[in-house]
């Protein structure tokens, strides 16, 4: 009888961990959320009907785990505003991070979030968890407050090396000031309303606090 191979079934199920629940995002949890480079925020309206969003979110530093219950990220401009949208109907919203490196895991945080926009008075409290990760073109800051946070295997998910960071999108707003920022979210579709109407990014967009 040969080997038995590190990859098949049985080796799978006795030597790696299967899914867990988790009631806080703290020690090696929290530690793999902070180390992925990229994570994807899910949401959806109320209506049957409506469309569901699926969003990949990159930029290092855009991501920060405020306590053992919530997390926040930095929503920036360049793209339709259909997440802000779903949280300002309903709050529900789902994060995951999946390793591309390293053991297998996914990690869900499936909660309720709210945008905090640039003239809530909690803005100056909330950004300087992001230290250089702020910039230009930034519209809202997405706070998460966990109500179930699990992991599964992530045994289907592919090995893929991270390279680098994209400079495009932080050097396409660097080169704009905050007034033009705020004129171009004005010229843009599904920015002040989703694809399904709902009321997304408040237009005008206010001016960054000092």
């Amino acid at each position: 009888m040969g080997q038995s191979s590190p990859y098949d079934c049985w080796s799978y199920a006795h030597n790696a961990r299967m899914g867990k629940v988790y009631e806080r995002i703290e020690g090696r949890l929290r530690s793999f959320i902070e180390a992925q480079p990229v994570f994807f925020v899910a949401s959806a309206p109320l209506s049957a009907d409506g469309h569901v969003n699926l969003s990949p979110k990159g930029r290092a530093g855009t991501l920060a785990v405020l306590d053992e219950q919530t997390v926040a990220y930095l929503d920036f401009g360049g793209s339709h505003a259909e997440t802000l949208a779903h949280l300002r109907e309903n709050g529900r919203i789902t994060l995951m991070w999946c390793a591309f490196t390293g053991p297998p895991k996914i990690v869900r945080v499936h909660g309720q979030g709210e945008a905090v926009f640039r003239d809530d008075p909690r803005w100056n409290e909330l950004i300087v968890h992001f230290a250089d990760a702020d910039g230009p073109g930034l519209r809202a800051i997405v706070l998460v407050r966990a109500g179930l946070i699990s992991d599964t295997c992530g045994f289907a998910v592919p090995f893929m090396d991270y390279r680098e960071e994209r400079t495009l999108h932080a050097d396409n707003f660097g080169r704009k000031t905050d007034e033009e920022f705020r004129a171009y979210c004005e010229t843009k579709p599904y920015n002040g309303t989703s694809i399904d109407g709902l009321p997304a990014l408040p237009l005008p967009v206010p001016p960054r606090p000092t």
